[in-house]
């Protein structure tokens, strides 16, 4: 028992040092280096830039009050569509006390006058029949009793206004019903009933009624960095993506590149805008975060090979050209490049639609080599 046990343990001690040996000499091999291989091919290549913004409209308009007073009724909500003209909310004018009472003041002064003026044409008309005061003593007195009768409908006119904000012929039409100045989409209603408003003047600028908007003429509006912004010129094309529309693409045109930069975190920063088309049924919302990708370089049609692929050396350009594709001999050739779009370069000269050329090792390989 004694030797049987002994010989299995000799027996699994050399089995254990075979391994060992095998797995050191495997280690001590060369491991063969597989190398990604890339075609020169015939394609497009186009190298953008991507600009961070916003899509507003062309037209935002802020309706103001034209009238102090106090919110009557609102009749539009956002989000509405409203026509040019079409009432937005009533205003209830609060008269200013002074104001009333030096109103009403001339109002009374203006009828006792009239009253007085009255009694002097009656009775100059009735000696003018009798042709007892001559022509232009008659016309004179009836002069000053049309001139009171405009004072007394002018002080009304005026005590009307400073009571209702409008005169009682003009009530349709007055400062106290706030109309929209341009048909479009209501964004924005800010004001509520019982709120008090200001009018517009010269040390005010007046409270904001509603502000509106046409939804169907928008903006892509960013900024970009001036080491690019001298590549843009107006007209050029514009793919629009739209994050909040599940990343919807739109067409869109550059049609203002500012001439003034503004700095921003050291850097100088120009604002562009480009015209956006929205498709018939489309609705975008203003303010949605947009990103606009600008074609500034674009090359067709030509031979292109995967960038890692090419070997850079100052102003020189190399790749390992594969003379045979089973042995992976290679063979070192200097060519021409031209523009890069990042994955792809363009090949000027020296190769041809179809080589085939080395790239970096695979992966796996790579790894394993490095341990």
């Amino acid at each position: 028992m004694k030797k049987l046990t002994k010989w299995i343990v000799l027996l699994l001690v050399a089995v254990g040092v075979i391994v060992t040996f095998v797995f050191l000499y495997k280690r001590q091999q060369p491991k063969q280096i597989v190398y990604e291989t890339h075609r020169v091919e015939r394609g497009n290549l186009e190298k953008r830039t991507i600009v961070t913004g916003k899509v507003e409209p062309r037209d935002e308009v802020a309706i103001k009050a034209q009238i102090q007073g106090i919110v009557a009724e609102i009749y539009k909500e956002a989000g509405e569509e409203i026509n040019k003209g079409e009432a937005i909310a009533k205003i209830k004018v609060v008269p200013d006390m002074q104001s009333l009472s030096n109103a009403e003041s001339r109002v009374r002064l203006a009828e006792y006058n009239l009253k007085n003026v009255r009694e002097v044409f009656k009775r100059d008309s009735a000696l003018f029949e009798k042709q007892v005061i001559s022509r232009e003593e008659f016309d004179k007195s009836s002069l000053q009793y049309m001139q009171a009768k405009e004072e007394l409908q002018t002080a009304t006119d005026n005590l009307s206004i400073v009571k209702e904000g409008v005169t009682a012929k003009a009530k349709e039409s007055g400062n106290t019903i706030v109309r929209s100045t341009i048909t479009g989409t209501i964004l924005e209603v800010p004001i509520k009933v019982g709120n008090s408003v200001m009018s517009v003047g010269t040390f005010s600028e007046g409270t904001t009624i509603a502000t509106v908007a046409d939804m169907s003429d928008m903006l892509f509006v960013g900024k970009m960095d001036e080491t690019e912004v001298g590549k843009l010129y107006e007209g050029m094309p514009m793919d629009l993506i739209v994050g909040a529309m599940n990343d919807r693409k739109f067409k869109a045109k550059l049609e203002y590149i500012s001439p003034k930069g503004t700095e921003s975190n050291g850097a100088m920063m120009f604002e562009i805008k480009g015209a956006v088309t929205v498709p018939e049924g489309v609705r975008i919302r203003s303010g949605y975060s947009a990103n606009a990708e600008i074609v500034l370089k674009a090359r067709r049609n030509v031979l292109t090979l995967a960038e890692a692929a090419v070997e850079l050396q100052g102003d020189s350009a190399y790749v390992q050209l594969i003379t045979n594709e089973e042995t992976q001999a290679t063979e070192r050739k200097a060519v021409k490049v031209g523009m890069s779009d990042g994955i792809n370069i363009e090949i000027v000269s020296g190769l041809d639609e179809g080589d085939i050329v080395r790239g970096n090792p695979k992966t796996d390989n790579a790894f394993a080599n490095a341990k």
